[in-house]
């Protein structure tokens, strides 16, 4: 799939609760419908699979919203480590912003980080009916040492903060926002989840990242669950996102052809 092909996405600004202005393209196509796209730790709203799953889903005639969370992309306020529940928040300004110009949001689909973000928003706001989870992880206190080093704990408390060299961009993680990764618990939040929420987890069998095994944890445990692993994919779906876009585009346009 080419995510270079130029799309007419209109660029919005919504502010969340925080007065950051979060910046988003709107790839409009006059559905009621909007769904709405969340990117993972460290990436934005261009990321290939966010952008991919736009332009098919406006080729459906189905209107997407991909954003930058607070802190990363275009949008305003400062990069965080953790900051889970700060971003379902976000999201929540981002669905009240489409619902109060009588738009509905059938779904909401995050990867890697997102995913975790869309399930929590799913446990605390019960107002979208579908999510999909593409590869997030099912317990937060794994995949912290591959980016702090084995003793991220101790030296947090004694300095207060770890500096992540990681390429060019480099970030702080606090002892605050680790500690809030430490306590968010995705099993408890999945128990939260209304269970005429439809939830679709999607993980590559390969993924080198978060291991598929997390999915088959959430498909344990989230009362109206479809899982579909896509075989030979890694975390990001380098080499297979013409069936990941497939995998979802079939569950949306099912999804609202429910709701119609």
């Amino acid at each position: 799939m080419d995510s270079s092909e130029k799309s007419s996405a209109q660029r919005i600004v919504i502010p969340n609760r925080h007065k950051e202005k979060l910046v988003g393209l709107l790839h409009e196509t006059g559905s009621r419908e909007v769904v709405i796209l969340c990117h993972g730790f460290q990436s934005n709203k261009d990321n290939q699979t966010m952008n991919n799953v736009a332009a098919t889903l406006e080729k459906e005639g189905i209107t997407a919203f991909r954003f930058d969370f607070s802190g990363n992309g275009e949008s305003e306020g400062s990069f965080y480590y953790g900051n889970y529940n700060h971003e379902a928040d976000d999201l929540r300004s981002v669905v009240q912003h489409f619902s109060n110009m009588d738009r509905v949001v059938p779904v909401v689909l995050g990867h890697s980080k997102g995913g975790d973000v869309v399930l929590l928003y799913a446990s605390k706001y019960h107002d979208i009916r579908n999510v999909i989870n593409l590869s997030g992880r099912y317990d937060l206190k794994k995949g912290i040492t591959e980016r702090l080093g084995e003793d991220f704990l101790e030296t947090i408390k004694q300095q207060g903060f770890i500096d992540v060299k990681d390429g060019k961009s480099g970030y702080r993680v606090t002892e605050e926002s680790l500690m809030e990764r430490l306590s968010t618990d995705m099993h408890e939040a999945c128990l939260k989840i209304d269970k005429e929420c439809r939830v679709l987890t999607v993980h590559g069998s390969d993924d080198e990242v978060i291991p598929v095994e997390d999915a088959k944890e959430f498909a344990k445990i989230i009362p109206n669950h479809k899982l579909t692993i896509v075989e030979g994919a890694d975390h990001c779906y380098t080499k297979h996102q013409t069936q990941l876009v497939a995998t979802i585009t079939e569950f949306i346009k099912t999804v609202i052809l429910k709701n119609n």
